[in-house]
């Protein structure tokens, strides 16, 4: 039962993932474990495999979707002498190697339709054909698949067996995605930063409002893309408190940096207007094509007032007044995203002067990253003298 313990998690989703091996384990039953790509269908295999009489026997992996498949049936099922070019020799194949043990068959959504008609006769006959011989060889192997994909689907299509498919699935175990239990993020991070922390090195932390980005984040890589992202961060800064307000952009996942442009459920507040002056968040929200929103503050150029400040002053005193009364709002509509931009780039501008052209001092003005300021003096060919 050692092995359960790296199932790593606190939710429902996990507990009784944890207890359905506990049970499955034991038998000898074939199991299909489904699951997105990144979830750990491997570990949990292995968890089977380790809760089972085969624990001290060989564990097998076979990545079918990795295996060129001209040379698929080979691996698992070996070769004889003289059977291709290139055969100098007797090979044994993986069903072979894993004899008393288990086979992990991965991603067996991409073996081919020929490959599932042999896969299909070992199962029933447990007797497997190496490749150059007609002499059967009998195998005392447990077979364990897993897919990212939809099966039932493939088999719409045809491109999957319906027979081997409900051979496989004897007992089916399915892995919820990462998003689907956000319980189990924090204590994933605690795991991985020890296991990924240095030598004679704390593990590393991170700053509430970066934990608060690992929770709201969509997790498309599950497990293993948390595991990397630690990993990442426990080589870039060893032993400390991670906090992504210091971390390059280059080094955060695009949808952690959508995120951290968005305020969850918020729309930016505008302060008094007679002031003028203030520090201006860029961070606040994004629109849909992710350019960044600043709240409502300081002037905004239209078309006609560009580069006249009065009149940037004067236009976004009346998009504010329009947003805070929508009784005002113009019969013809308003180009939204042009108001928004226009009045980005007037606060940075503004900023940038009031800072005589100090970049970082801007970027404390505004409350942003040093490196996304840059970036947007460049989009809008700003100077930052």
């Amino acid at each position: 039962m050692q092995n359960l313990k790296t199932l790593v998690g606190r939710s429902a989703e996990i507990n009784e993932l944890r207890a359905l091996i506990k049970v499955v384990g034991p038998s000898d039953a074939t199991a299909l474990i489904l699951g997105d790509s990144g979830t750990g269908k491997e570990l949990v295999a292995r968890a089977l495999h380790d809760c089972s009489e085969r624990s001290v026997e060989p564990f097998i992996p076979v990545n079918c979707g990795a295996i060129p498949r001209e040379l698929l049936e080979s691996e698992l099922f070996g070769h004889r002498k003289g059977a291709f070019t290139g055969a100098i020799s007797d090979r044994k194949g993986r069903f072979e190697l894993a004899s008393g043990g288990t086979l992990f068959l991965d991603e067996i959504g991409d073996m081919s339709m020929d490959l599932q008609v042999k896969l299909l006769r070992v199962l029933q006959e447990r007797i497997i054909d190496p490749v150059g011989t007609t002499q059967g060889l009998a195998i005392d192997v447990r077979v364990i698949a897993a897919t990212h994909k939809n099966i039932e689907m493939l088999i719409e299509k045809g491109e999957f067996r319906e027979d081997l498919y409900y051979r496989l699935n004897v007992m089916p175990i399915e892995i919820k995605a990462l998003r689907e239990r956000t319980e189990d993020i924090m204590p994933l991070i605690e795991h991985f930063a020890v296991l990924h922390a240095k030598r004679r090195q704390k593990p590393i932390t991170f700053a509430a409002g970066s934990l608060e980005l690992f929770m709201r984040y969509n997790w498309p890589g599950n497990v293993r893309e948390l595991s990397n992202l630690v990993n990442r961060y426990s080589a870039l800064y060893p032993g400390q408190n991670v906090d992504f307000r210091n971390v390059p952009e280059s080094m955060l996942p695009p949808g952690i940096r959508l995120l951290a442009n968005t305020e969850p459920g918020e729309l930016p507040t505008a302060p008094p207007v007679a002031s003028g002056q203030g520090a201006f968040n860029f961070e606040g929200c994004a629109d849909s094509d992710g350019v960044g929103i600043a709240p409502l503050q300081g002037g905004a150029a239209t078309p006609n007032s560009e580069g006249d400040p009065a009149a940037l002053f004067d236009e976004t005193v009346r998009v504010i007044s329009m947003a805070q009364s929508w009784d005002s709002f113009p019969e013809q509509g308003l180009p939204l995203k042009q108001h928004m931009v226009d009045i980005e780039r007037s606060l940075i501008q503004q900023a940038l002067d009031k800072a005589e052209g100090n970049v970082s001092k801007t970027a404390r003005l505004l409350n942003v990253q040093r490196t996304t300021l840059i970036e947007k003096i460049n989009k809008y060919g700003l100077s930052s003298v």
